[in-house]
């Protein structure tokens, strides 16, 4: 059975990091992009960032320079670094796996707060 289990959210102060993490596991085959969405209160789930088989990466605008997203193919483990947070970041994020199929994780919540 497929599985992402992800990790690293919590409360953060502005400006401060967070590192999130997601593992992937169950066999998934094929795997030729892995990204982290977002969803805040009363709003849709957004992209925050995506990082194909070969390495390349986008992100959406308002984390450019501040998130960067990698991924260790040989564990299937997607992560996002997360810095200079601002409350805006607050969400719950969660991981996505694109291969044969489409899976999600569970999400974790950020809270960026003083």
């Amino acid at each position: 059975q497929v599985q992402l289990v992800e990790s690293g959210g919590g409360l953060v102060q502005p400006g401060g990091s967070l590192r999130l993490s997601c593992a992937a596991s169950g066999g998934i085959n094929g795997i030729y992009a892995m990204a982290w969405y977002r969803q805040a209160p009363g709003k849709q789930r957004e992209l925050v960032a995506r990082i194909a088989s070969g390495g390349s990466t986008n992100y959406a605008d308002p984390v450019k320079g501040r998130f960067t997203i990698s991924r260790d193919n040989a564990k299937n483990t997607v992560y996002l670094q997360m810095n200079s947070l601002k409350p805006e970041d607050t969400a719950v994020y969660y991981c996505n796996v694109a291969a044969t199929y489409v899976y999600w994780g569970q999400g974790t919540q950020v809270t960026v707060s003083s």
